[in-house]
C-alpha cells in the first residue's frame, strides 16, 4: 500500500515536473526565444527579457532620434532662410539690395507676362543728401535712409517692391501699375514724407523722382536708364517733384 502510495506520488511527481519543465519550452516556442532565453523569478512567474521590452526602448530610442533629426533640420533650413534674407537686404535700412532687386524683379517681369501687367518703375533720389550729412553728421544721414524706408513701406502696397539700388538712391518696382498711377502714387509718398520729421531732428526729407513703365523686350538697364534720366529732370526742375519717363 505505501509502496503503491509512493509509486502514484512519483509519477504524479515526475508528470507535474514534466508539464513545469515543458511550459517555458512552450511559451518560448510561441514567442519565437530559444528556450535557454527564458528566465524565471521567484513566485512562479516567467520573465522573458529580451522580448517586447527591448523592442518597445529600441522603437523608442529610434523615435527620439528621427524627432531630433527633424528638429535638428528644422533648425537648419530656417538658420539657411535667415542668411539667404540678410544676404539680399540692405544691411541699414532692410530693403533689397540690388541682388535682392534683381531676383524680385524677374519673379514679377514673369507675373507680369502671363498676365499682360504694366511694370512700373520708379527712381528716387534724396534730395540735398550730401548737405545733411555735412551739416547733421552721417549718423543722422544714415537715420534719415531709415526713415526714408520706413515711411514707404507704409505708404507702399504689399505687391510693391523697395530696394536700396545705392547711397541716397531708391528703386520702386510697382507691378500692374499704368504709368499716371504710378506717377500719382509716387507723389503721395512725397507728401506723406513731409509730413514726418527725422525722428530726434526737426528736418524733414524730400526727394525727386522719375517714374518709368516698362516697355514690352526693354531690359531692366534701359528702364532704370529712362527712370534716372527723368529724375534728373526733377532735379532741374526744383527737386522735390515727379517726372514720368
Amino acid at each position: 500500500m505505501l509502496k503503491h502510495e509512493h509509486s502514484s506520488l512519483v509519477h504524479s511527481s515526475r508528470r507535474a515536473s514534466g508539464r513545469l519543465h515543458r511550459r517555458p519550452a512552450l511559451l518560448a516556442m510561441t514567442l519565437a526565444i530559444p528556450p535557454q532565453a527564458v528566465l524565471s523569478t521567484t513566485g512562479g512567474r516567467m520573465h522573458y527579457p529580451h522580448v517586447r521590452r527591448s523592442n518597445a526602448s529600441g522603437a523608442q530610442t529610434a523615435m527620439l532620434e528621427l524627432l531630433a533629426a527633424e528638429a535638428h533640420i528644422r533648425v537648419l533650413e530656417q538658420a539657411l532662410s535667415d542668411a539667404r534674407a540678410t544676404a539680399l537686404a540692405d544691411p541699414l535700412t532692410g530693403a533689397l539690395n540690388r541682388r535682392g532687386f534683381d531676383e524680385a524683379y524677374q519673379r514679377e517681369l514673369a507675373r507680369s507676362r502671363r498676365r499682360g501687367g504694366q511694370l512700373a518703375l520708379a527712381l528716387i533720389d534724396l534730395d540735398d543728401f550730401k548737405r545733411l550729412n555735412d551739416t547733421l553728421g552721417h549718423q543722422v544721414g544714415d537715420a534719415a535712409l531709415v526713415h526714408l524706408v520706413s515711411v514707404l513701406r507704409k505708404a507702399l502696397r504689399p505687391s510693391d517692391i523697395l530696394c536700396r539700388f545705392g547711397g541716397e538712391e531708391f528703386v520702386v518696382l510697382m507691378p500692374d501699375t499704368p504709368l499716371n498711377d504710378a506717377a500719382a502714387a509716387i507723389a503721395r509718398f512725397q507728401r506723406q514724407l513731409a509730413t514726418h520729421a527725422i525722428p530726434g531732428q526737426d528736418a524733414v526729407l524730400t526727394f525727386s523722382a522719375g517714374v518709368v513703365v516698362q516697355q514690352p523686350s526693354e531690359s531692366l538697364e534701359h528702364s532704370i536708364l529712362r527712370a534716372d534720366a527723368a529724375t534728373y529732370a526733377a532735379k532741374h526742375a526744383g527737386k522735390n517733384c515727379v517726372v514720368k519717363g
